[in-house]
């Protein structure tokens, strides 16, 4: 197996300083808008999203956490592991959302994510925001608002986010190339 860095510590932080700037320049004081990560690991980037974001405007912006298991189309086909936390401490009805996750990939959680938010009500609008888009390997047609980085891969090719949240020594992403 080939494992090759495509995003250090360094650099992460510089991409999620673009994101929360694009963001600021979309959402002004961000007063109708929501945060939404996607369980798991969209959390995570989310909150770091949410405290990037309140150094630059002066406050928190409300932040949930989405579970998406049981709404996936795969949930009776495939063994599925227990479900997240689903947080949402507000109605999202009228909202400016954004979702958060950290890798699209063939827009399958996504889709599932826009179920499972719509029983918090109907959103004005919806965003998305991911840290990695696999662009080549849709099978939904569906594409990011924010984007860190745009990577060409395989399908026999993994993308792996660790983040110190998640326990990792140091953030880092990788691209896994599986040897033949």
């Amino acid at each position: 197996m080939q494992k090759r860095n495509i995003i250090n510590n360094e650099l992460l932080q510089i991409i999620i300083n673009r994101l929360c700037q694009q963001l600021i320049e979309n959402h002004d004081d961000f007063t109708n808008s929501v945060i939404l990560g996607l369980q798991p690991r969209g959390v995570f980037l989310a909150d770091r999203i949410q405290k990037t974001l309140a150094v630059s405007i002066g406050r928190l912006i409300p932040i949930g956490q989405l579970d998406i298991t049981f709404h996936r189309d795969d949930y009776k086909r495939r063994e599925i592991t227990p479900a997240h936390t689903m947080h949402v401490p507000f109605i999202i009805e009228g909202k400016n959302v954004i979702l958060v996750d950290d890798v699209l990939w063939t827009g399958r959680t996504v889709r599932a994510a826009m179920e499972a938010m719509m029983a918090f009500g109907r959103p004005q609008k919806v965003e998305l925001l991911v840290l990695i888009d696999r662009k080549y390997s849709r099978e939904l047609p569906i594409e990011p608002d924010y984007t860190g980085k745009k990577v060409n891969s395989l399908h026999s090719e993994k993308v792996l986010v660790e983040l110190k949240e998640q326990g990792a020594k140091d953030d880092n992403v990788w691209l896994i190339k599986k040897k033949e």
